[in-house]
């Protein structure tokens, strides 16, 4: 088994329309701010929101100044429903893909989301990727949740 590709699932509601979230995953600036875990600064190279388009990101440890990049390749965009992509790590000891499914549900007092990490390699512990994406998600709330009107 320790040699077999993991799997992360997350959910959590989230008191923002459902469009915010949709765009906090398809921005490059909002993917830089969120989707880096804690010690980390992220930098998208690239950008197409399309399907068959995707991006290339890296991610920099703010202390070692060490750094890891990884392509996602986006299979499926539903606006303000769904988002599919393909990760792949440029690193070639991070062989494989994995399938990252994002799903978008309003619901009474904001949105709920559904995470699925699938196929990660079974060099990276899981606990260390659901922990990683728990800080991701709470800088996400931070960018998604505030609603704060524009001065007119």
């Amino acid at each position: 088994m320790a040699n077999e590709p993991g799997t992360v699932r997350l959910h959590r509601v989230l008191r923002a329309p459902a469009a915010r979230i949709y765009k906090a995953f398809t921005d490059k600036s909002a993917l830089e701010r969120w989707l880096p875990p804690f010690g980390f600064t992220g930098t998208v190279h690239e950008i197409d929101v399309r399907v068959g388009g995707g991006y290339r990101m890296s991610f920099t440890n703010f202390g070692s100044g060490s750094s890891h990049a990884f392509t996602a390749e986006y299979t499926e965009l539903v606006q303000g429903k769904s988002i599919r992509h393909i990760d792949r790590f440029e690193d070639v000891n991070l062989p494989g893909e994995i399938l990252v499914s994002i799903d978008l549900k309003p619901v009474s007092c904001g949105t709920e989301i559904h995470i699925i990490q699938e196929g990660i390699p079974a060099v990276i512990p899981v606990e260390m990727c659901y922990l990683g994406w728990q800080e991701s998600l709470e800088q996400l709330v931070r960018l998604v949740e505030p609603d704060i009107p524009d001065n007119a």
